[in-house]
C-alpha cells in the first residue's frame, strides 16, 4: 500500500466520527472495500484519515490521489472548505473553522493586502477588500463574527499545543467552554492557557464554573420576552427546515452577539 504521513495538525482539524457513524463505515468498507481513494498533499494525508485507520486496522488495501499547493496554508485552506461543504457542522465547530480559515487566509494573502492598502481608491480593484469581508461574504455571517472566530481558534490552537488531548475534547463538545471565555485566552497570558487546557484533560473545568446567581428585576423581563420568542422559533423550525431558515437564524445569531459586545 502507498505510504501515507498523518499529520498531527491536520488531523486535529477533522471532527470525529460518532461511534455509530464510524462502526457504520468500518462495516461498509469491509464488504465493499475503500472505493474512495485517500487524497494526500506531498505525502500528507489530507483527507480521508478515518478510512485510513479503518484501512490499516483490517490490511485492506486502497488508493490514493494527490493535490498540489504551493503553502501548508493553501492545503489548510482546502481541508477547511472541503469539511464546511460536506457536513452539517455544529456552530461551535464552524466557528473555529472560520476562524481557522482567517488566519490562514491572512498569512497567504496579508502581502498582498498590505501593498493593495497602499494604492489609491479605486485602482485596486478586489485586492482592496479584506480578509474578513471576503470571508464573511463567503460564510454569509458580519466580518466582526470573522475576526470574532479568529480568537476563538487562536485560543483553541494554544490549548492543543499545551494538551492535544484538551483540544479534542473541546472539538468534541464534550468540554463545554464559551466563546466569550476562548476569546479571552486568546489576549490574556500563556498561564491562563496552561491553566485552562490542564483543567479540561483532568476534567475539573467544568467544576470551576461560578455559581448560578438569582436573576435581577430586567433580566427576569429579559427571559419572559426570550422564552417566548423561543417557542415560536420552535414551532417555526418545525415546520420548515430549508438552508434559507438556516441562514436566517445564522444572520440573527450574529446581529445578537453584536448588541451583546456593544453594551
Amino acid at each position: 500500500m502507498p505510504e501515507v504521513i498523518i499529520d498531527k495538525e491536520f488531523q486535529l482539524l477533522l471532527p470525529a466520527l460518532d461511534k455509530v457513524t464510524y462502526a457504520w463505515l468500518e462495516e461498509n468498507i469491509l464488504q465493499y472495500g475503500c472505493r474512495e481513494p485517500l487524497v494526500l498533499w506531498d505525502g500528507i494525508l489530507i483527507d480521508g484519515h478515518n478510512r485510513y485507520e479503518i484501512c490499516m486496522k483490517h490490511d485492506i488495501p486502497f488508493n490514493t490521489t494527490s493535490m498540489e499547493f504551493e503553502t501548508r496554508d493553501n492545503a489548510l485552506i482546502w481541508i477547511i472548505s472541503t469539511q464546511v461543504s460536506r457536513r452539517n457542522l455544529r456552530p461551535f465547530l464552524l466557528s473555529y473553522y472560520r476562524g481557522l480559515h482567517y488566519s490562514a487566509d491572512k498569512r497567504t494573502h496579508g502581502d498582498i493586502e498590505r501593498f493593495a492598502q497602499k494604492l489609491p481608491r479605486g485602482q485596486n480593484g478586489p485586492l482592496q477588500e479584506s480578509t474578513a469581508n471576503r470571508l464573511a461574504e463567503q460564510y454569509n455571517v458580519s466580518s466582526r463574527t470573522i475576526k470574532r472566530d479568529a480568537q476563538l481558534a487562536d485560543a483553541i490552537t494554544a490549548i492543543g499545543r499545551t494538551s492535544p488531548d484538551a483540544q479534542i475534547e473541546i472539538l468534541s463538545g464534550k468540554a463545554r467552554i464559551s466563546k466569550r471565555k476562548l476569546c479571552e485566552l486568546s489576549t490574556g497570558p500563556e498561564e491562563d492557557v496552561i491553566t485552562t487546557a490542564e483543567k479540561i484533560e483532568n476534567g475539573t473545568f467544568e467544576k470551576s464554573r461560578p455559581e448560578p446567581v438569582e436573576l435581577q428585576p430586567l433580566e427576569k423581563d429579559f427571559k419572559m420576552l426570550t422564552d417566548g420568542f423561543y417557542l415560536e422559533l420552535r414551532n417555526l423550525v418545525r415546520n420548515d427546515d430549508t438552508p434559507s431558515l438556516k441562514s436566517a437564524f445564522r444572520s440573527y445569531m450574529d446581529l445578537l452577539q453584536d448588541m451583546y459586545d456593544q453594551i
